[in-house]
């Protein structure tokens, strides 16, 4: 055999060999556990997961002190406040290190 079939068989060895790693399967280890962690985080933000069956009134703020605090709070969108200019952040009146005492 001269070194081009050598070199011909390893070639071809090789592409069957990347070829048949293409189609191994091996995700069902991870398949097992996908979603574990979204549900671990939603039952860590759950404080009363049976708060559907309490059929009990919300005790604390009443109804109109409710509505007339979420008007109060929804009228300070509706004019927007001054913005302040960008350029002026960070420029005082002029201290120097004379002034520091230094």
């Amino acid at each position: 055999m001269n070194i081009t079939s050598k070199l011909a068989r390893a070639g071809l060895c090789s592409a069957i060999a990347v070829t048949l790693a293409g189609c191994m399967t091996s995700t069902p280890v991870y398949d097992a556990h996908f979603g574990e962690a979204a549900r671990t985080v939603r039952a860590m933000q759950t404080l009363n997961p049976n708060a559907s069956m309490n059929s009990d009134p919300v005790a604390g703020v009443d109804g109109r002190a409710a509505t007339a605090a979420m008007d109060r709070y929804n009228t300070q969108f509706r004019t927007p406040q001054a913005d302040v200019s960008a350029f002026t952040v960070g420029i005082s009146s002029g201290s120097s290190l004379d002034s520091m005492g230094k």
